[in-house]
């Protein structure tokens, strides 16, 4: 069974974004992800080296399979909050799959997930699906994601179960 995680960057807890990545960690995953780590609810922990919460978190997220990143899109790429747990993982070869999400008001960001999120999900060692945009309007409509979804299951359910997609 696929161990799944959803990372949201969002300063708001229990956002827009909150939703869109739990949608898409059920529909990658398969069913409800087994961590959530809604950074907006961290605190000032993701500011200090000795807070005991964040490396469990950071040890969570670690040893999931698939792992949905997911932030809004601020000044054309993604919050700080979420930098500060990123910076958090080592660089080091991972079994993971790591999915980039970014939300936004407008299309002028659509490229973001790509050019800013992916990147780094990247060079922490997470094999990386295409990121995905999508308009805080359309955070709620599955048809958002749909083409997307169409794209990318298939490399997940290739790298996470290789035998699998074979058969």
């Amino acid at each position: 069974m696929t161990r799944t995680a959803v990372v949201v960057g969002n300063p708001k807890p229990a956002s827009r974004t909150l939703a869109a990545a739990t949608y898409v960690a059920r529909e990658l995953g398969g069913s409800e992800p087994d961590v959530v780590v809604d950074l907006a609810t961290v605190g000032p922990g993701l500011l200090t080296w000795d807070d005991p919460v964040v490396p469990d978190l950071v040890a969570q997220v670690s040893s999931a399979d698939l792992v949905v990143v997911a932030c809004p899109t601020y000044k054309a790429t993604y919050t700080g909050l979420l930098k500060l747990f990123l910076d958090r993982f080592a660089a080091e070869p991972r079994r993971a799959v790591a999915a980039p999400l970014m939300l936004g008001g407008g299309p002028a960001h659509a490229l973001a997930p790509e050019l800013t999120l992916r990147p780094v999900l990247a060079e922490l060692g997470f094999t990386t699906v295409r990121g995905h945009y999508v308009l805080d309007a359309q955070h709620d409509d599955p048809a958002a994601y749909d083409d997307w979804l169409a794209q990318v299951r298939p490399v997940v359910t290739s790298v996470l179960d290789p035998a699998g997609a074979r058969a």
